[in-house]
């Protein structure tokens, strides 16, 4: 593997950022996946527009865009690979030992790495801990990512690939490191994103191109939902046949088997969309 690190490729053996980066030290950093078909990637314009606006919520400095794009380019070029995930990080850069930022700049990592296709449908489960919906990292995707790895740990011992969470308030929120759609008399539902869950790009995708509609929604929906599917970066839109003990049959159940064949189309023909 190549990657590109704060100005250049380098083979993976050579790769290095300082132990001082403040990314590493507090976990001062955001970051995008972008899923990468045949060397093509996916909305990557909208992943960029959100690492901008992560980076203006964290105060970091503004992204150089145009070298995103060029680091973007050199790693697809250097990784060739049928399916992938392409991870751009961007921290605080090398800082002293604590909370306050140095002044030497920003960090900028590129990697490319092999996935493969996820399954029609997955286990999830739910969490006892809660998404802050009115923390300071609230709505950023930043790499302070140490409660999803819990509970994604969680959801493994229990044979699942996702952990769902409620807010402070006991609404359902968001997953590890997907949004979350449920089918309730026929209608698409998903949490606004002022529940404290993260603005997904494939999340406004699938809005807009299934009609679905955002609601306030309690965790127990869960119970009663005729549908519930998964939506993020590599999942695409992927349905849901368990939840915690709950067996969902058929999975996917006729409404989320169209909005991922509506979204299959959809992006087949446009890799690079907006929104409206």
């Amino acid at each position: 593997m190549k990657l590109w690190v704060n100005g250049g490729l380098h083979d993976e053996e050579d790769a290095r950022v300082s132990v001082l980066d403040h990314g590493l030290t507090v976990g001062d950093g955001i970051f995008e996946t972008v899923k990468t078909e045949r060397g093509e990637t996916f909305a990557l314009t909208l992943h960029l527009e959100r690492l901008g606006r992560s980076a203006r919520g964290l105060g970091l400095p503004d992204p150089d865009l145009d070298e995103v794009r060029h680091a973007v380019a050199a790693v697809i070029d250097a990784n060739p690979m049928e399916l992938g995930r392409l991870r751009i990080t961007y921290t605080g850069g090398v800082s002293p030992l604590g909370s306050e930022r140095g002044d030497s700049g920003a960090g900028l990592v590129v990697a490319l790495g092999e996935t493969s296709r996820r399954a029609d449908s997955t286990a999830v489960i739910t969490v006892p801990w809660t998404r802050n919906e009115r923390g300071a990292l609230t709505g950023l995707k930043t790499t302070s990512y140490a409660e999803n790895v819990v509970a994604l740990a969680r959801a493994r011992e229990q044979g699942a690939t996702e952990a769902l969470f409620a807010n402070t308030v006991g609404r359902l929120c968001e997953g590890t490191g997907s949004n979350v759609f449920v089918v309730v008399d026929g209608r698409i539902l998903t949490p606004p994103v002022s529940s404290g869950c993260l603005a997904g790009i494939t999340r406004a995708l699938a809005v807009e191109w299934t009609g679905a509609e955002e609601a306030d929604l309690p965790l127990d929906v869960l119970e009663s939902a005729e549908e519930i599917f998964l939506t993020s970066t590599l999942r695409d839109v992927q349905g849901v046949h368990r939840v915690d003990g709950r067996e969902l049959t058929p999975a996917p159940g006729p409404v989320t088997a169209k909005a991922m064949r509506i979204f299959d189309e959809r992006a087949a023909r446009d890799r690079d969309p907006r929104l409206a």
